[in-house]
């Protein structure tokens, strides 16, 4: 089993900067993948990053590409998320996600494990 807590979620007006952490416990994240998917108001939830555990391979959905940057922390057991340059659309919850599948198809088939989410808020 593994547990994640996030963190780092706030209010940042448009074209600030944030930074989410993932923090992992029950086991080592060194053998998942791991990403970041969000939830806006009224919407579906969406793919935003990932990390792959053996290559660390990164993929970024298309609204947060250059902006958003997956950052991967062995040892202090973390994932964080760079967010750059924000948009009233970036505002949502954003879940941290473990995958312990052998294929890195977190953007497709989402985590095995969830953390509870972190609100973040975009003002104009």
């Amino acid at each position: 089993q593994v547990q994640l807590v996030e963190s780092g979620g706030g209010l940042v007006q448009a074209g600030g900067s944030l930074r989410l952490s993932c923090a992992a416990s029950g086991r080592t994240i060194s053998s998942y993948h791991m990403g970041w998917f969000r939830q806006a108001p009224g919407k579906e939830r969406e793919f935003v990053a990932r990390i792959c555990w053996d290559n660390g391979r990164t993929l970024y959905a298309d609204s947060v590409k250059g902006r958003f940057t997956i950052v991967r922390d062995n040892v202090k057991n973390m994932v964080d998320l760079q967010m750059n340059s924000l948009k009233p659309e970036d505002t949502g919850i954003y879940y941290c996600a473990a995958a312990g599948r052998l294929f890195c198809t977190v953007e497709a088939r989402g985590g095995d494990y969830w953390g509870q989410g972190t609100q973040v808020t975009v003002s104009s």
